[in-house]
């Protein structure tokens, strides 16, 4: 039997009568003293590096047109409550439908952390175990045992933690009118699916190495276990408990459902075929979301991890998904920790075609943010959270470099002019006045910033080399070091 995705349409009624109840406070106003926060934000964005006299600093209306960004939605978490929320930009552009609270942005990756509740929702009730070789519970279908496992077992818990041994990293979803293959079409890599076979590469529990094809068994399991339709028991279960009454795992989308959703973009602000893509790949990529409703996943999880709440998720349940599956890792279940100073947070990240995300919340204190924009760009959700961190102090989270600039002569300045490759990636150096702007395979120019007469740095992507130059003095590569990576592009004559 093949399980495919019909929507139910008692719960795209239920959607759009929520949406339509709650229209009215689509853009709140709130207090003079909150108001002075949200201006803040919105006028202290931060990248990777920060200048000496603090002076690198960004207004969001300018990065949203430096960035091509056509919207975004932004939520902030204060004392375990949902402080502000707001939006920005259009939802589409075409239709000038602007951005409010209510839009829904495809949440991406973000779905796993939403997946990951329902499935202990399912431990809770003693229907599922962690520990469970995962085929005890496929009813039409079984994951095989190779070598590539070592013939060992995989269970739920390493499915949601990435420690399944699995391939498949993400999808690609499809554009509309295009064949949605079944879920088990999906896992097999079978057509119409655009992805290859889900399978083990390596044996489970040893290491981190994450896999959309692994949460994607998961739902798989959700279904056989449940006999329900995956959208309809997230709603049920997990969403609607939770306060998320505008979010929904159902794809395609209602059609009634249509107006409230943001249209995606790629970088270069263009907009995506179709407006976007589907993800029958619910657990791992279909959750349309905005950032009110993740602010009361992140403000339930906060409180039952503290033991204030069990509307969802027992403290023990919570406090289990909220910690590293394997020692010395950063993967819960279906989220990623991070410490940053003495705190520590929950989060996780998503990117869909023409959408990107990011969620923390704090595991002390009930402090959150939620930033979600409908672009295939995403380097401006870091910068806001860095301001939203910067602005209510949250102490160690946003820890910049610090540099100091250097004027660095035009007669230097000039020699550096030219290009550089490093196999089919090329960088121009130009000069445009007392400055220099790299343009890499003929995109937008980024300044450079000196530190010394041959070092320098980026300040939109985290990124910094030096320009070595022979014996004559003259310049023959740049080194770069980015992500965690070193590069070297030689100068072509």
């Amino acid at each position: 039997m093949k399980h495919y995705y019909p929507y139910s349409i008692a719960l795209a009624l239920i959607i759009f009568l929520n949406f339509r109840i709650l229209a009215q406070v689509s853009q709140p106003k709130y207090s003079g003293a909150v108001e002075n926060k949200i201006s803040q934000v919105e006028n202290n964005l931060s990248g990777w590096v920060q200048l000496s006299d603090s002076s690198m600093q960004y207004r969001l209306a300018e990065r949203m047109k430096f960035y091509k960004i056509q919207g975004l939605s932004i939520a902030v978490i204060n004392n375990f409550k949902l402080e502000w929320a707001r939006g920005y930009g259009f939802a589409d552009f075409a239709d000038q439908r602007t951005v409010n609270t209510l839009t829904l942005f495809q949440a991406a990756s973000i779905s796993k952390s939403l997946n990951a509740v329902g499935i202990l929702r399912l431990v809770q009730a003693g229907r599922v175990s962690l520990s469970d070789d995962i085929n005890h519970y496929f009813k039409t279908f079984k994951f095989p045992s190779d070598s590539n496992s070592d013939f060992k077992k995989i269970t739920i818990g390493n499915l949601l933690s990435h420690t399944a041994g699995l391939t498949v990293h993400g999808f690609a979803g499809y554009e509309k009118g295009e064949p949605i293959p079944s879920i088990f079409e999906v896992i097999q890599g079978e057509r119409p699916a655009n992805n290859v076979a889900v399978k083990s590469q390596y044996a489970p529990g040893t290491r981190v190495e994450y896999s959309g094809g692994g949460i994607t068994l998961s739902q798989l399991i959700v279904m056989d276990v449940t006999d329900e339709h995956y959208d309809l028991y997230q709603w049920n279960n997990v969403l609607e408990p939770m306060g998320m009454v505008r979010s929904f795992y159902t794809q395609p989308p209602p059609d009634k459902i249509l107006p409230f959703l943001a249209t995606g973009y790629h970088e270069d602000g263009s907009e995506v075929k179709g407006k976007f893509h589907i993800y029958p790949e619910m657990a791992a990529a279909g959750l349309w979301t905005n950032p009110t409703d993740l602010s009361s996943f992140i403000i339930e999880m906060q409180n039952a991890y503290n033991g204030k709440s069990d509307k969802v998720l027992s403290k023990k349940m919570a406090q289990l998904m909220l910690t590293p599956y394997l020692p010395n890792t950063n993967a819960g279940l279906g989220v990623f920790i991070e410490k940053k100073g003495d705190r520590t947070y929950f989060g996780h990240g998503g990117a869909n075609e023409g959408f990107r995300s990011q969620y923390y919340g704090s595991f002390e204190g009930g402090d959150g943010v939620v930033v979600m924009v409908n672009s295939d760009n995403g380097q401006i959700i870091q910068e806001i959270i860095n301001s939203v961190a910067k602005v209510y102090g949250w102490k160690n989270f946003y820890q910049p470099s610090i540099k100091n600039i250097v004027q660095v002569p035009a007669e230097i300045l000039n020699k550096y002019a030219g290009v550089y490759a490093m196999n089919d990636i090329t960088l121009s150096i130009k000069r445009n006045g007392d400055h220099l702007y790299v343009f890499q395979n003929g995109n937008s120019g980024l300044q450079i910033f000196f530190t010394s007469n041959s070092d320098f740095f980026l300040f939109e992507v985290p990124a910094e080399g030096s320009f070595i130059m022979n014996e004559a003095g003259n310049p023959i590569s740049i080194k770069l070091h980015q992500n965690g990576s070193d590069f070297s592009f030689k100068r072509k004559e």
